[in-house]
């Protein structure tokens, strides 16, 4: 099996793909109120160029795929997409970040095309609430996607709770008292500091640790599904699990094992930084798979050792939802 590793020895496996910048919902931390502007349709990748490139980021050892949007479940023949690639030698995972509010709707077709598990974004459980922080969602419709999800077997289908102090941050022990009554698995997530979205005061985990005590002690738990930055944990007893995604208040930067590919077809080394490779001139103007391997390589060897949010530079260029987290 063929293996990469990037300058400072990390061992780059996984693809983040967003095959979408338009989403359904306005969240609060994503999306400005009035969303943005989409992108022309010939700015945006084919299915079958991220085909391609999906073979090409085989070829380099990369096994595992994950699809984003925007909210990827608004574009047209997804499941077309998940077949093309469930096909390709060498990839071993194909998973989705969806907010669920159309899960409901495609997911038995999304696991018959070879799609493994879903994760669900899931701000609050109070309806008021939910639909304040997406700005437009409902909140049963967000919930049946859930349990449609887990009945067709997308396990583990996993719940992100992205926390922010003085608007959801009460709901962190309701969301974790979920994985001991119902075994939900919960992932707390500090925000990232996006265009203007920092207006927010994100909750380290620290204080979500501490909040959590009432349950009893916490104990790691390695997960065998799972291919981001989360450090997961259970409750004595549970058969749920906790994960804390902590990019401010404990950099994961030193395990970073992914690239990812943006809508427009721009290869990104770190989430945090705005540099990018663009693909689309080899994809569009007969490069080889030779050409999109070489590609994927020099955005390796471009992966900087860490994000600069401790500095307080963040990344200005793009909205979260244009770049699919």
């Amino acid at each position: 099996m063929v293996e990469i590793s990037d300058t400072f020895h990390r061992h780059i496996d996984y693809l983040r793909i967003s095959v979408t910048d338009r989403c359904n919902l306005r969240c609060i931390y994503c999306m400005p109120s009035e969303g943005v502007k989409n992108l022309p349709h010939s700015d945006v990748l084919r299915y079958e160029e991220i085909v391609t490139v999906a073979q090409a980021a085989a070829a380099i050892g990369i096994n595992k795929l994950r699809l984003t949007g925007g909210e990827p479940l608004v574009r047209l023949g997804l499941t077309d997409l998940i077949k093309m690639l469930s096909k390709i030698k060498g990839i071993d995972d194909i998973a989705l970040t969806t907010n669920g509010t159309l899960l409901k709707q495609y997911a038995s077709a999304l696991k018959d095309a070879g799609l493994k598990r879903v994760n669900v974004s899931l701000d609050s459980l109070k309806k008021d609430r939910y639909q304040y922080i997406t700005r437009k969602g409902k909140l049963d419709e967000a919930m049946d996607g859930i349990e449609a999800a887990k009945e067709i077997g997308l396990d583990p289908v996993k719940i992100n709770m992205v926390v922010i102090r003085g608007i959801n941050d009460d709901e962190v022990t309701d969301f974790a008292h979920l994985s001991i009554e119902k075994g939900w698995h919960i992932r707390f997530i500090e925000p990232m500091p996006f265009v203007d979205n920092m207006t927010f005061s994100f909750l380290p985990i620290s204080e979500i640790l501490e909040r959590l005590k009432i349950f009893g002690p916490l104990e790691p738990f390695l997960s065998s599904k799972g291919n981001g930055p989360a450090k997961y944990f259970k409750f004595a007893g549970s058969t749920g699990t906790i994960g804390f995604i902590s990019p401010l208040s404990d950099c994961f930067c030193s395990s970073c094992n992914r690239l990812r590919l943006t809508v427009d077809g721009m290869l990104r080394p770190c989430l945090m930084s705005d540099r990018e490779l663009d693909l689309k001139p080899v994809l569009r103007n007969g490069g080889t798979l030779n050409d999109i391997k070489l590609s994927l390589l020099h955005a390796v060897e471009a992966k900087p050792e860490r994000h600069k949010l401790v500095e307080g530079q963040s990344q200005k260029g793009r909205a979260m939802c244009q770049l699919g987290g």
